[in-house]
């Protein structure tokens, strides 16, 4: 054998190792179907699953792709966690308080009226046992849900009429999930609730006297100004919604370490890419909304905020002591967690924010 037919063998050997050695060639390709329960490129929500999903993409070297379908291209919006429990697709993008039919603990990883902010849930979901209690829960229907996204405090609603008190809200035919429906109703409202792209019709039909979806961002974007000029924020019942990114828990658990490793961690970043998304992008909607197309925006009166917080306790109060064991479990946890972590957000974020607004101006 002359010196470059061995050079060229051994050339050739050495890059038959090297494929074998390299999980990019040697491990099969996946791809896999999200669907969610917002429509295609909704700011925000929309474009943080799409991004979600490109970002495992890219991030795998393509050895796991995400195939995005927006609301009603596979499933219909509110059907998209069962698409994933039946294996119509392996992962959906939603807000686990859309499945309180399933279990009323739900709630508590989307958001709880008066309850946490953004920031708390994440650490609540993170660092204090909230991620376990969360897979207990969806451990029964085979799936398991990642935190993937926050808007931070939501807005307070559209309103065809003015409010001036409790009174105002008897009969009121209004559209908000979760528990925060529970405390309207308490308050004299009736409640229901509908996918995002299904609301402005039912506003401009009259279906609905008013409806509550995330805040300036994604209202601008649903047109409700077109139907509605009263808009009230904040919402006391909306605190920080978080966003959900579920799998199937038994193909998940099949993928090679490096891939379960890059959804959990993509999801961890994305939470807070979208929540950075709504705090940029929720004051220019709302300049827009105001300036060109006439909005009011109105403070809740005080009868109602304070109506609100003696209802949403009472419906935490009925869970606590009246739903069933696990809800009861995530919500004793959820309140504990919460009185701990309020001793710093009212003692210091509060403090900072009302020194800033009274006494610093540029």
């Amino acid at each position: 054998m002359d010196r470059r037919t061995f050079i060229r063998r051994g050339a050739l050997a050495g890059a038959g190792a090297a494929a074998l050695a390299s999980p990019a060639v040697a491990q099969e390709r996946i791809t896999w179907r999200m669907v969610t329960t917002w429509p295609k490129n909704f700011p925000g929500l929309g474009v943080g699953a799409q991004r979600l999903a490109d970002r495992i993409t890219t991030a795998s070297g393509g050895r796991l792709t995400v195939q995005v379908y927006a609301a009603g291209e596979m499933v219909p919006p509110l059907q998209s966690l069962d698409a994933v429990i039946d294996g119509t697709a392996e992962m959906s993008h939603g807000a686990a308080y859309y499945w309180q039919n399933k279990s009323t603990a739900l709630n508590f990883f989307t958001g709880v009226p008066y309850g946490m902010t953004s920031q708390e849930l994440a650490a609540w979901v993170v660092h204090m046992g909230g991620q376990e209690l969360w897979d207990e829960v969806y451990d029964q229907f085979g799936v398991q849900g990642f935190l993937s996204g926050n808007t931070g405090v939501q807005a307070g609603g559209w309103f065809r009429d003015e409010l001036t008190g409790l009174d105002s809200l008897k009969g009121l035919r209004f559209r908000t999930p979760g528990l925060g429906g529970r405390v309207w109703e308490k308050m004299g409202a009736t409640v229901t609730n509908l996918a995002a792209g299904e609301i402005f019709q039912a506003l401009q039909s009259g279906a609905l006297d008013a409806a509550e979806f995330v805040g300036p961002y994604n209202d601008l974007a649903l047109g409700f100004y077109q139907v509605a000029k009263n808009y009230y924020t904040p919402s006391f019942t909306e605190p920080g919604l978080a966003t959900e990114l579920v799998v199937d828990k038994a193909k998940f658990q099949e993928l090679p370490a490096d891939l379960q490793e890059i959804v959990r961690a993509v999801c961890q970043s994305e939470y807070d890419t979208v929540t950075a998304d709504f705090m940029a992008n929720d004051p220019r909607a709302l300049q827009t909304l105001v300036n060109d197309h006439g909005v009011q925006v109105r403070a809740f009166p005080e009868e109602i905020v304070e109506a609100g917080a003696k209802a949403a306790m009472e419906v935490i109060a009925e869970l606590r002591d009246g739903g069933d064991e696990m809800t009861k479990k995530v919500t004793e946890h959820f309140i504990s967690a919460l009185n701990l972590m309020r001793t710093r957000s009212e003692g210091n974020e509060r403090g900072y924010l009302q020194a800033r607004s009274q006494y610093f101006t540029l």
